[in-house]
């Protein structure tokens, strides 16, 4: 699948044709992050980062007390890329990526929502999920329990 900023300048293919799993986050984080009332995050395996000399790194503590580690677009400041230390999963904001499949996504932290979530065909979770999507495979990608803190770090993409 291909992702870009806002302003193109960093552009990049999905290491997969389809993402482990799509979320729309409701939490207070993802709506400050985006501005807006929710976050989108599509989940792949670890991958190396886009055109590095064009992003910039903001790194913040999850509530798990790992850091966050948030990729943007040095240019137009879109967040493209989440990431923590020792994972081998990275979450790419939903937005960023053209085609996704929303139909498949899973809504979190529906208990902070400020928008309606669709009561059918949709999966929900008042709560951060067990990740159920990912009980096979779980323990290969150590995919945490967390949605906020999926990722690979800086250093090993």
């Amino acid at each position: 699948m291909d992702a870009r900023c806002q302003c193109g300048a960093v552009s990049f293919k999905t290491p997969t044709p389809r993402p482990l799993a799509l979320y729309i986050c409701h939490c207070h984080d993802c709506r400050r992050q985006t501005g807006s009332a929710f976050g989108t995050s599509a989940i792949f395996q670890r991958f190396p980062l886009p055109n590095a000399e064009l992003l910039s790194c903001y790194v913040r503590p999850t509530s798990t007390g790992e850091s966050l580690y948030c990729y943007f677009c040095k240019s137009c400041g879109t967040r493209l890329i989440h990431t923590t230390p020792g994972k081998n999963v990275v979450s790419v904001k939903g937005g960023c990526i053209d085609g996704l499949d929303w139909t498949t996504a899973i809504h979190i932290w529906t208990k902070s929502a400020m928008v309606p979530i669709p009561e059918s065909g949709t999966e929900t979770d008042s709560e951060e999920p067990e990740l159920t999507v990912y009980r096979e495979t779980q323990e290969v990608l150590d995919q945490p329990t967390h949605l906020r803190g999926s990722g690979g770090c800086a250093d090993n993409l």
